[in-house]
């Protein structure tokens, strides 16, 4: 696991790296990652992913408890429903991007896989990626929801808001982002086409072969 030095430049970096290419604006977007000592850094309240510092970044204890920083996001509830019920989840990403939001405003978007199966990578990299409805953004209801689904996924998308993403480690975590925001772009784009999607068969052979989450 990387050293907490390490760990602070590598969220300012990816945020940065987020920011730079669109995936999120202004000040919106939050990520949090797991210390050695069980902790987590997240990012503050109100900052913009595009000029993070590193000493700013919110700490909490293992215990829970906010010890140091700025002021985080008051998505806490989320980050901490992630990481209470994926106990292999090293690092969680919500970001408000463009064509994942507006997927799931269209009425006719699966509540219990959002993403059509497109691509291979999609499958891989995220498994089935539950649609939740609209929460007030800070709602503690919000890690009520995530709770709910016990652990069985490792990415949803809050419905007129925008998705979250658990993963190893905040690598894994932008990665499986990034491969979300890729497919509901595609979704958009090959609406209404007739795109042949992957059939049953070949979904089955990349959940085996990739050991996926797929239930």
């Amino acid at each position: 696991m990387r050293s907490e030095a390490g760990l602070r430049e590598d969220i300012c970096f990816w945020a940065e790296s987020l920011f730079a290419r669109g995936l999120t604006g202004g000040a919106s977007g939050n990520m949090s990652a797991r210390t050695e000592d069980g902790g987590l850094l997240v990012t503050p309240t109100g900052a913009s992913f595009g000029r993070l510092d590193p000493a700013r970044l919110s700490r909490f204890d293992a215990a829970g408890s906010f010890v140091s920083g700025d002021k985080p996001t008051k998505e806490m509830p989320l980050h901490a429903a992630f990481y209470d019920t994926r106990k292999s989840a090293g690092a969680v990403v919500h970001l408000h991007s463009t064509h994942s939001v507006a997927l799931s405003m269209l009425p006719d978007s699966a509540c219990d896989n959002l993403l059509p199966p497109l691509t291979a990578y999609s499958i891989m990299r995220l498994g089935k990626v539950q649609l939740l409805p609209f929460f007030v953004p800070g709602d503690p209801a919000m890690g009520d929801a995530v709770r709910g689904l016990a652990g069985k996924r490792s990415a949803v998308v809050l419905a007129n808001h925008g998705p979250v993403v658990a993963a190893k480690d905040l690598e894994a975590a932008v990665y499986a982002m990034e491969e979300l925001e890729e497919t509901a772009k595609l979704a958009l784009i090959l609406r209404g086409a007739g795109a042949v999607a992957l059939t049953e068969g070949q979904i089955a052979q990349v959940v085996t072969k990739f050991d996926v989450e797929w239930d």
